[in-house]
């Protein structure tokens, strides 16, 4: 019989039992890999076995870093939240609050990166903490954290941080070095500010009356161009300014915005108590 390694793996011929037979159960839980599970797990043969081992290994690796990264996050979600008071706790009980979660944890892909994983904590524990947002206003929330780049958040910061900032502002703002409009990095940029218009996250300037009805700006006579320039308006453009729509400035308060840490514990401590 072989013997097992540091990891629980085992090694030797036993092991390729072992591999295939979890290969099989998982081609019954996912129906829709089955066939192409079950079929690897037939044509695997013993000598495969160490290859198949370190496949599982990184496997099972990436598995429990995942799951160490959601535990710190509940942690910190629950350092935020008062939980004498009584909403609160209803509301972290709640099926409507825990749908979230599920939601939160089902796109984790998206939380690449130490700063996207934060803005999930502070999304989930404010919208714990708070009903300024309804629940389809949060999962649109995930969806944009999960669905935008770190560029892309960036400038939804420069334009919260100065309301009626310039495109040229916000490269500016950005530490970016002036660049060609004929540029890979112009035309990205574009994008980006048109992923974040059309996304409603940030609009152009635009006047109100007194019953917040957006007021239409003076149209230009077709054929006038701004100055008299034969030239097509800047990817960096000096003009126009732009400001957060009310989902956008929501957003920011909601996932860009960190609660207060109200109690402090020690890691080991916490994993002594579930033991």
């Amino acid at each position: 019989m072989g013997e097992e390694d540091k990891n629980g793996f085992p090694e030797g011929a036993k092991g390729g039992k072992y591999i295939r037979g979890a290969m099989n159960a998982a081609g019954g839980l996912v129906p829709f890999a089955g066939g192409i599970i079950s079929a690897a797990a037939g044509a695997w043969g013993e000598h495969e076995q160490e290859r198949a081992n370190a496949f599982f290994r990184h496997w099972i690796d990436m598995l429990r870093a995942e799951m160490g990264e959601k535990e710190k996050t509940i942690l910190e979600i629950m350092q935020r939240l008062d939980l004498h008071d009584e909403a609160i706790a209803s509301r972290i009980q709640s099926p409507e609050f825990q749908s979230l979660l599920r939601k939160s944890f089902r796109d984790w892909a998206g939380a690449d990166s130490e700063d996207k994983r934060s803005l999930v904590r502070n999304l989930l524990a404010n919208a714990a903490s708070s009903t300024v947002c309804s629940d389809d206003v949060v999962r649109l929330f995930m969806d944009w954290i999960k669905n935008f780049s770190e560029l892309h958040l960036a400038v939804i910061g420069k334009v919260y941080n100065k309301n009626g900032i310039t495109r040229a502002e916000i490269w500016n703002a950005l530490g970016r070095a002036p660049v060609r409009e004929d540029s890979p990095e112009a035309d990205l940029f574009k994008l980006l500010i048109r992923d974040l218009s059309t996304g409603g996250i940030i609009r152009q300037n635009r006047e109100v009356d007194n019953m917040g009805n957006f007021i239409r700006n003076p149209s230009r006579p077709r054929g006038v161009s701004s100055g008299g320039s034969n030239l097509l308006k800047s990817a960096f453009d000096h003009n126009e300014s732009y400001q957060l729509t009310a989902l956008g400035d929501q957003f920011v308060h909601y996932a860009m915005t960190d609660i207060p840490i109200k109690i402090e514990y020690q890691a080991n401590e916490f994993s002594e108590e579930v033991k």
